[in-house]
């Protein structure tokens, strides 16, 4: 036996991958504009749920879903990394120079060292590096979402991660602030920071993940009366994050839980390389970005 590696950085944990972030809107123009011209993500070109008013947008084995309804904000961060960071910042100012309704709607920009923050429209805050600079995570995609809470809560967000849902977490900082990072599956995280500003009102947007023991963490939620929504025999749903010792709640963030036999766990989600432009730009034959899955299942 041999004490030379830490094989604790191999675990996994329960939670294999953050699929999406659903967040409602109500300008299907300005949302298409923003996240697929400007972003340069890529519609679903299989799925197609515009009859219902709703849109789904591609960023490497993750995705954005865009159902339309009063709009809803992240309360937090959510990072994303990108192929060309300099190729955005340019299509964020013609986005904004360009269409009144995306200044309207709230949407900004300003380079922070090596990343572009942004507001998207109607307030959810994204933070956007470049793929190159993310070696952990090695491509383009949705590596982490961050969480604001309240002062003192991260320990319990910790023990309630690990405890209710098997998934490794640890107590860390984001910047000088307390925060507790929950890993999920080879190459993503949730952070959850804490914060001495006031929180808004939690208003109902979700992140979807899929679980390796789908029945352990249902029975413990169930138990304490946390599930929200029967979904039905492969996806449950819980909202309130909450200390397993005090039972005080943490946070709030509602989890769209799949199970493996979910039938869209390891989709591959077709990406356009969105480098790709008219004259001089283009190259035949690099149109798409090589397939890709959930990152940290496939």
């Amino acid at each position: 036996m041999s004490d030379e590696y830490d094989r604790t950085t191999q675990d996994v944990g329960n939670i294999l991958g953050l699929e999406h972030v659903n967040l409602l809107q109500n300008d299907r123009d300005l949302a298409d504009r923003f996240w697929v011209s400007t972003l340069g993500f890529t519609r679903d070109a299989y799925i197609d749920l515009g009859l219902f008013g709703n849109m789904w947008v591609n960023l490497g084995g993750q995705q954005f879903h865009l159902p339309a309804g009063d709009p809803q904000c992240f309360r937090g961060r959510i990072g994303l990394a990108v192929a060309d960071l300099d190729l955005v910042a340019k299509r964020l100012t013609r986005l904004l120079d360009t269409f009144p309704a995306a200044g309207a709607a709230g949407v900004a920009w300003e380079r922070v060292g090596s990343t572009l923050e942004v507001t998207a429209p109607f307030g959810s805050k994204l933070v956007l590096h470049a793929a190159e600079d993310l070696e952990w995570f090695g491509t383009v995609g949705m590596p982490y979402v961050e969480v604001d809470i309240e002062r003192g809560k991260a320990p319990g967000v910790v023990a309630f991660y690990e405890q209710m849902l098997g998934a490794p977490s640890q107590l860390c900082e984001s910047g000088a602030t307390p925060a507790a990072r929950v890993g999920v599956g080879r190459r993503q995280h949730l952070r959850f920071v804490e914060t001495d500003e006031p929180l808004p009102d939690y208003d109902g947007h979700h992140i979807a993940v899929y679980l390796h023991d789908f029945s352990g963490p249902y029975g413990r939620l169930r138990e304490r009366g946390l599930i929200s929504m029967e979904t039905d025999d492969h996806e449950y749903r819980f909202i309130d994050i909450v200390d397993p010792g005090s039972g005080d709640v943490c946070a709030q963030l509602e989890h769209e839980v799949r199970s493996m036999f979910h039938p869209m766990f390891g989709r591959e989600l077709v990406n356009r390389d969105d480098r790709q432009g008219l004259g001089t730009r283009y190259r035949q034959g690099h149109d798409a970005r090589p397939g890709l899955h959930l990152s940290g299942i496939g």
